[in-house]
């Protein structure tokens, strides 16, 4: 059986579990999956299985489409709401056409510097080790792609939005620097 499965991936759980889950049931010699959601993500994971394997490098290199709530006035230290709250800001009166180019202004070729909390190996490891024991290291930014991005729904301090965009984005900071780039 070679085939690519179209999983909606649960909460909670990593996409390499997901994948082993998918192996363990169909009894298949191979699987892997197609792009890394982060474990607190729910949304489409593509799991290629035995001789569709071969497929994954091509497939995880197709654009990827978000729908994203952002809270505005928090930051915490992996990016997400399962972290430590590090800062806190008032979110204030933002106006809409202050949210929606903040937004637009992210459309395009941009650099983003990938979270520490991430599976991006240094010297062999995950960094997300390193940053649970405190130890910042420095990456480099790292040329993304925003093909759209649309403002859907502002109930502030939460703003919600779709994203479409290259492999290697990370929501999570492209939120970071949104909220950054508004003060909050």
């Amino acid at each position: 059986m070679d085939l690519v499965i179209s999983l909606n991936k649960p909460k909670d759980i990593t996409s390499r579990e997901a994948a082993t889950e998918v192996k363990k049931i169909l009894k298949a010699k191979k699987a892997g999956h197609t792009g890394t959601l982060d474990p607190s993500a729910t949304g489409v994971l593509l799991i290629c299985i035995n001789k569709a394997t071969r497929l994954a490098t091509y497939l995880s290199s197709l654009d990827k489409e978000y729908k994203t709530v952002m809270k505005l006035g928090e930051t915490t230290d992996t990016q997400d709401a399962e972290g430590s709250i590090i800062k806190k800001t008032h979110s204030g009166e933002i106006d809409k056409n202050l949210i929606e180019n903040t937004l637009l202004s992210h459309k395009g070729e941009i650099l983003q510097i990938p979270p520490m909390f991430s599976a991006i190996k240094h010297k062999g490891k995950p960094l997300y080790k390193y940053a649970k024991k405190g130890i910042d290291i420095p990456r480099e930014p790292r040329k993304i792609h925003i093909r759209n991005i649309e403002l859907l729904d502002i109930n502030l301090p939460f703003v919600s939005f779709t994203a479409t965009c290259s492999k290697g984005t990370y929501i999570r900071t492209l939120c970071n620097d949104i909220g950054e780039k508004l003060g909050v």
